[in-house]
């Protein structure tokens, strides 16, 4: 298998013009110029090398040019050109996606974690990893980059964990660790941001420069894109709504604060209200959601106040940042019935003024969605990569 032409260099307009193509395509040069608001000579002299070397392709039509002699011919990106795989990470299960350079999955497998530490969960890592190379053998393309996604303080800069409560990990050099055993360029990220990346270029946030993301199920996480970035913050943890605390008086958090929204909407924070307010043996959320279906007075209680506490959040995302809207996902919307109302009660409430103009909407995503996420971050660091 012979590997691809290198990428051309990788100016800021290179990549801009390659993201907006992989996001927006096809597109003729003078649509990718109004929309990378970059000159017409300078989107000509980008696109050339990205043909040349097979990343970007013409779709030839000849009626279509236009005066001048300017190609009006719209271009595409190539996304058989390379491959990528993400890796999403939980506390008992890893999944893995094959994707193109269009993100789209070719091969998606599951393997069960029964082991946290680190040296198990790497070794889980590579088994999955070499079988969809395996699998990228057969397709008779290479294997670019591989993307991690975990969840917790991950700080991508340094490829590292800082701290991932299901995973039970501090301090751990993921990235190093994974390229020494896959033999690939690794790409860490925290599985909301990951998620992120992967709505901003190819799902409900395509075309938004600024919108958020809030996750709902095992914790409440939130990936946030302002001016078209996905934000980090100076130290790696913006967009925690799930520890922003909303009562004082309320359960305690894993953070070891009281009354976060995550202490009071997570699925063992469920869990545990129901059990203590029913008393009923509730050994998991399925079996919470079918007895507040079947009208427990408790169990409905518990996810009212769920959805309230979520919705709060929701409000002091869209007051403190104004996005044009905000994506609810994760698993806990298999709940959503359940909460929906006192989530968009609540929203309503809190939101001052014009930002409860904000567009509210779900999105339900499979964990190989999240797993194509951390693919989208492996593609991400390839475009940008010196």
């Amino acid at each position: 298998m012979q590997p691809p032409e290198a990428f051309p260099a990788q100016t800021p307009a290179v990549a801009q013009i390659f993201t907006t193509v992989l996001s927006h395509g096809p597109l003729t040069r003078s649509e990718v110029a109004e929309r990378t608001a970059l000159s017409a000579a300078a989107v000509t002299k980008a696109v050339r090398p990205l043909i040349e070397a097979g990343y970007l392709v013409e779709d030839a039509d000849d009626a279509a040019r236009r005066a001048l002699g300017r190609p009006a011919n719209p271009v595409r990106v190539d996304g058989g050109r390379a491959l990528f795989i993400g890796v999403k990470a939980t506390g008992n299960e890893l999944i893995g996606v094959l994707t193109d350079l269009c993100c789209r999955i070719r091969v998606a497998r599951h393997l069960p974690l029964t082991d946290q530490d680190p040296r198990a969960v790497l070794a889980a890592i590579s088994d999955l990893v070499g079988e969809l190379r395996t699998e990228a053998e057969g397709l008779g393309v290479p294997v670019l980059g591989l993307g991690l996604a975990v969840s917790g303080d991950v700080d991508r800069a340094r490829g590292v964990v800082r701290y991932s409560p299901f995973l039970g990990w501090s301090e751990v050099p993921l990235a190093e660790l994974a390229g020494m055993t896959c033999g690939l360029p690794v790409t860490v990220e925290n599985d909301v941001r990951a998620l992120t990346v992967a709505e901003q270029w190819f799902g409900a946030g395509v075309g938004l420069s600024d919108f958020a993301l809030v996750t709902v199920g095992a914790g409440i996480g939130c990936g946030l894109v302002v001016h078209g970035q996905v934000v980090a913050g100076a130290h790696g943890v913006a967009g925690e709504i799930g520890h922003v605390a909303i009562d004082p008086a309320g359960p305690k958090c894993r953070c070891g604060n009281r009354g976060c929204v995550e202490a009071i909407a997570a699925d063992a924070a469920v869990l545990d209200r129901i059990r203590e307010t029913t008393g009923a043996d509730v050994a998991d959320t399925a079996q919470a959601i079918d007895l507040a279906r079947r009208g427990e007075p408790g169990a409905r209680e518990a996810y009212a106040a769920a959805g309230e506490a979520i919705g709060r959040g929701i409000a002091t995302v869209a007051n403190l940042f104004g996005p044009q809207r905000v994506i609810i996902s994760g698993e806990g919307l298999a709940a959503y019935d359940l909460f929906a109302e006192q989530i968009r009660d609540s929203f309503t409430a809190y939101a001052f003024g014009s930002a409860a103009q904000c567009d509210v909407q779900t999105r339900p995503l499979p964990f190989e969605e999240w797993a194509r996420g951390a693919a989208a971050t492996a593609i991400q660091s390839f475009i940008r990569s010196d």
